[in-house]
């Protein structure tokens, strides 16, 4: 089997540093705190041109639920058309009824709209009420593939479900785990759930290049990082988990 890897990221710089790096791929959002968001048009379209890498956009206008109203249906509907104008190569969507069942007819609109675009639907299958229903309904959408931690807190805990859908799936979609995969984690996730491609945050803190640094000013709430340091993608984590995938592509 050959591996792919997709990173989670919120910047252009960090996509450029994933490209460099080696990924197959980049889920590019914002937000990343509350769980990812539509970026702005200027990221989509910088990073677009600044990569050469599989480019994915988060199509989340907010952040919570899955539910959606008609003005927020709308909105994603706009994001969808831009990221297929600025030659976007996929969106990773996902709209559930107030039950917990997917949305078909709301997704489908959305699929339309994206034209030739990759569809990946996104955790919020980890939210539906049931995940073996949920698998078949976004089958017959058409998406490409399905991000998921297995209904858990995490992949690790999630792994037995994972597994078990990838078998019910039988080749029909990509069955790609993401959440609270690690380097360390990794090597064992991959015997476990036997998926193929794998969704995970690499991120690392740098110190901000500001030389004038006032401590008692705040940009955000009382939950916080520190105003004065920066995340990006990491290299030697991207190189870290490469290694890992190599190994076993030849098994």
């Amino acid at each position: 089997m050959e591996y792919k890897l997709e990173i989670c990221l919120d910047s252009a710089e960090s996509a450029i540093i994933a490209d460099k790096a080696g990924a197959n791929r980049v889920e590019l959002c914002e937000n990343l705190f509350g769980g990812g968001t539509t970026p702005s048009a200027g990221t989509i379209k910088i990073t677009r041109q600044s990569v050469s890498l599989g480019l994915h956009v988060i199509i989340r206008p907010r952040p919570g639920d899955f539910c959606y109203t008609d003005t927020e249906f709308q909105v994603m509907m706009e994001d969808i058309r831009y990221c297929r104008e600025v030659g976007v190569d996929g969106v990773v969507i996902g709209i559930l009824k107030k039950d917990g069942t997917v949305d078909k007819e709301r997704n489908a609109s959305l699929i339309k709209e994206a034209g030739d675009m990759s569809i990946t639907f996104h955790r919020a299958f980890d939210v539906t009420v049931d995940p073996y229903q949920a698998l078949e309904d976004i089958i017959d959408l058409g998406c490409h593939r399905i991000l998921t931690s297995g209904q858990e807190a995490s992949v690790f805990e999630g792994a037995e479900l994972i597994r078990d859908i990838i078998q019910k799936a039988q080749g029909r979609i990509i069955i790609m785990p993401g959440g609270d995969i690690t380097e360390r984690k990794l090597p064992k996730i991959i015997k476990e759930t036997g998926a193929g491609e794998y969704h995970i945050y690499l991120d690392q803190e740098c110190e901000s290049v500001m030389q004038h640094c006032p401590d008692h000013v705040y940009m955000g709430g009382l939950l916080r990082k520190p105003e004065f340091r920066n995340s990006y993608t990491s290299t030697t984590r991207v190189d870290a988990v490469l290694s890992t995938l190599k190994p076993h592509s030849s098994l």
